[in-house]
């Protein structure tokens, strides 16, 4: 069963489905709810507002597809950047609820003028991982994914499986049973986010 790549208008569609095709990995790019539902894996891509994306979700008829294949059926999903932030119950940006997949809440960056703090964060970053998780297996050096966003999900043990820095700590890759999410751009990431879309696509 195919990797389906879900387009609901926002995202960097075809550099995912590029990495997937350097590594060896069939997908496929559809918005039809027919062929998201024979989907083995699911992968939410995302740039761009929350509340355009759970609006699309929503009117392109995706809402119900999406749920079944998460919830009832488990099959493996990964959201990257909006998608793991739309993964969530909550975002700051237009007050506006997500898929709620994962209890979690998303947040604007806010600093103060003393911590001379650009927003979005954007550029290269540090990723620190838990031990031997399955997401961010075959590292042999410090892994660095780009970023570019200007809301993030809170750090919280119990949900996240990686951290970043930027003015604080939070969480940049989540995780609730079947549900992954990673806040950085595995598909501008080179050789780190290969292997890590490498890890999703073969588990």
């Amino acid at each position: 069963m195919s990797i389906v790549i879900v387009n609901y208008g926002l995202g960097n569609l075809a550099a995912i489905k590029n990495m997937l095709r350097k590594l060896g990995h069939d997908s496929v790019i559809s918005s039809d709810v027919d062929v998201i539902a024979g989907a083995g894996k699911l992968i939410i891509p995302g740039v761009g507002a929350f509340g355009k994306g759970m609006e699309n979700i929503k009117s392109m008829n995706l809402l119900d597809v999406l749920n079944k294949k998460a919830l009832n059926e488990k099959v493996p999903v990964l959201g990257i950047c909006l998608g793991m932030q739309l993964l969530t119950s909550h975002s700051e940006e237009g007050n506006v609820n997500g898929l709620n997949w994962i209890p979690l809440q998303t947040k604007k960056f806010v600093f103060s003028q003393e911590q001379k703090l650009t927003i979005p964060h954007m550029g290269w970053t540090d990723v620190e991982y838990k031990p031997n998780h399955w997401l961010f297996e075959g590292y042999t050096e410090q892994p660095r994914f780009y970023f570019a966003h200007s809301y993030y999900v809170e750090y919280t043990p119990a949900y996240s499986v990686a951290e970043a820095v930027y003015g604080f700590k939070f969480a940049c890759a989540i995780e609730h049973e079947n549900i992954v999410g990673v806040q950085f751009h595995p598909e501008k990431s080179h050789r780190f986010g290969l292997n890590l879309l490498n890890n999703f696509a073969t588990k």
